[in-house]
């Protein structure tokens, strides 16, 4: 007989996701910046993904890939603009989905990493600022 064993990790709700999600879309509608935003459940998979409608296409992955970067680490994606300025640390910059700039925040609940937030379409500042805005919101701790 084969004994299966199931190791329970928080992650982020399919409903917190998508309200995520629609938090950010309607903040970044309002400001006239059309986004893409992704949201990664603790495992650096996809939990829910939308568009504005005209939204330049590289954002999609670019959102994707913020939300994976900070989910990977629990760090916000600026930081690593400034952790790969450090020679130990550059190689890290080339590798694939690694996202260095603001707009990618980790979910945290509880103290406890559940999932990654990612925004692409504005600037920098305004991506950081869209998906801060979306976590706090909902009550997600801001890091």
């Amino acid at each position: 007989m084969t004994t299966r064993h199931h190791v329970s990790q928080a992650t982020i709700t399919c409903e917190a996701a998508n309200s995520l999600v629609q938090a950010v879309l309607k903040e970044g509608a309002a400001q006239k910046i059309p986004v893409s935003v992704a949201i990664m459940d603790a495992g650096g998979h996809l939990q829910a993904f939308a568009r504005h409608d005209g939204t330049a296409f590289l954002t999609v992955e670019i959102a994707i890939d913020k939300a994976w970067t900070a989910c990977s680490f629990g760090q916000p994606t600026h930081v690593w603009n400034q952790l790969v300025q450090n020679p130990h640390m550059a190689p890290l910059a080339s590798r694939p989905h690694l996202v260095a700039v603001g707009g990618g925040c980790p979910i945290f609940a509880g103290g406890q990493l559940i999932g990654g937030i990612g925004v692409s379409g504005g600037t920098y500042e305004q991506d950081r600022a869209l998906a801060e805005k979306a976590l706090n919101s909902l009550g997600f701790e801001v890091t």
